[in-house]
């Protein structure tokens, strides 16, 4: 299994809550939960839905072994002997709709869509709230950087500043998932099939009694791979120069000097310099690679500064989501089934950010049939039909009083079934199936919605009965609320 998930990797009023509903009677009750974000990360304009294949694997897999059980039993809470029985039967029995991993998505739009018991509803929220979150904020991330890098070599160096091996492994994976070439993890190479990088450390060669007896050493060992480290001592005085002559040594052996990697100082000023020092030499094929707390901020710096850098390795900016730790997805209920039929509900605050769409719902990525780009997702009541015959009114949710007229598109449904009554009913797809699906969605939208810098906001929009609905539910509850004080 690849690295499972216990059922106790949760929090704890997630277990309260199942009691408790256990307790009164209600623990079967059929309800149905969106899971979402509120707000875009890094500034940017839009995010890349990740880790549906790690959800996956948590659904299939979710049991209460008789370790959870005893632990549970010792908090000694008064958790009943008949409840800790019915733990140890526990299965998702639930249904669950998804975007495809690799979709391009927006603020306040289901990533994820889940109706099952309230009981395993409660309980597997923690688990996809952290599974999505992280990988999706690191997916992005590697979307921001290969953007700005253009066709540049692009590899993933953040295992050593991962927050612990479970994000290190699947960080790697969300990066490779959004473009990037590589990773140095040796176990998501293994799990995912993802092509392994990675050169010698400085200690290789502080550990000769001078730089080019390392460099040498290692180019005997490494032919047909060698990338040398050239900034233990002096870069342009020592470790350029002797990594040119271990490339002339080689040269006459007909191997080729793969690259050098550039760790620390001017990144600009040095790669200029040793493009020049290498081609003057003869070596032109040897490539120029950088490291030290790249971005796609550096990156974009370091590019309009005609920097000669070929490939970059990032790591600790990428794999801790450096400058957004966190998504802030968050996981509300939407429906209560009641009376065989589905009754939507709303949560209110005072923060209109907070007041949640309301109802089961079907999204769709509005295509524009002249230009074959997107032109708005619409959120719509799932029993709504929409007609690419007929035209389409909008309504943005912050600004209702700007409709907008729709035609001559094409709608595609979002969200895929996954799970019916707990059994998987969708064929994952291969990560290089998921890269390729990536970059088509990333064709769908003009360079304003993907820029970096001050991107265009991508419209978001409900059709008019979701929007009524929505604003019906409001004026019902804080009407009743006012009828609650008045008596």
């Amino acid at each position: 299994m690849r690295l499972s998930i216990p059922a106790l990797h949760t929090d704890k009023y997630q277990l309260t809550m199942m009691y408790a509903h256990w307790k009164n009677g209600s623990d079967q009750n059929r309800r149905a939960f969106d899971l979402y974000f509120r707000s875009l990360p890094f500034g940017n304009g839009f995010v890349v839905f990740a880790g549906l294949e790690r959800v996956i694997q948590y659904l299939e897999n979710l049991r209460f072994t008789e370790e959870d059980i005893e632990y549970i039993r010792s908090l000694d809470e008064g958790y009943e002997p008949e409840f800790l029985d019915l733990l140890r039967s526990f299965r998702f029995t639930g249904d669950l709709w998804a975007m495809p991993e690799g979709t391009i998505a927006f603020p306040n739009e289901p990533l994820l869509h889940v109706q099952g018991n309230i009981m395993e509803l409660h309980l597997i929220e923690t688990a996809l709230l952290n599974i999505i979150g992280f990988q999706t904020l690191i997916a992005t991330k590697a979307a921001r950087i290969r953007h700005v890098a253009g066709d540049d070599l692009l590899m993933e160096f953040g295992t050593r500043r991962a927050q612990e091996k479970d994000a290190a492994v699947w960080g790697a994976r969300a990066a490779y998932l959004s473009g990037f070439d590589s990773t140095s993890n040796m176990l998501a190479g293994q799990l995912f099939n993802i092509p392994i990088s990675g050169t010698h450390a400085h200690s290789w060669v502080q550990d000769f009694d001078n730089e080019l007896d390392a460099f040498r050493a290692y180019a005997d060992a490494f032919p047909q791979q060698t990338t040398l480290l050239v900034d233990t001592y002096d870069t342009l005085r020592s470790g350029i120069p002797h990594a040119i002559q271990i490339g002339l040594e080689m040269k006459e052996r007909n191997q080729t000097l793969a690259a050098i990697r550039l760790d620390s100082g001017d990144l600009a000023y040095l790669s200029k310099q040793a493009r020049k020092m290498l081609d003057e030499a003869g070596l032109t094929e040897t490539k120029i690679v950088a490291s030290s707390d790249l971005d796609e901020h550096t990156i974009l710096h370091l590019k309009a500064q005609g920097a000669k850098i070929d490939a970059w390795g990032v790591g600790t900016k990428l794999i801790t989501a450096y400058d957004k730790p966190a998504l802030g997805a968050v996981y509300k209920m939407v429906a209560r089934y009641e009376g065989n039929q589905w009754i939507p509900t709303v949560k209110i605050s005072s923060n209109p950010a907070k007041i949640t769409t309301p109802g089961i719902k079907s999204i769709y990525r509005i295509i524009c049939k002249q230009t074959g780009k997107a032109h708005a997702d619409l959120i719509s009541l799932s029993q709504e039909n929409i007609d690419p015959k007929q035209p389409l009114i909008l309504f943005h949710p912050e600004q209702t009083f700007k409709q907008k007229k729709v035609t001559n598109f094409i709608a595609v449904p979002m969200l895929q079934p996954i799970f019916r009554q707990g059994r998987r009913v969708y064929t994952l797809p291969s990560l290089e199936e998921i890269r390729v699906y990536h970059r088509s969605q990333l064709s769908l939208f003009w360079e304003e919605y993907l820029r970096i810098v001050l991107p265009e906001e991508y419209p978001v929009d409900l059709t008019r009965n979701l929007w009524e609905q929505r604003e019906s539910l409001i004026k019902e509850i804080y009407s009743q609320i006012k009828k609650e004080l008045e008596e």
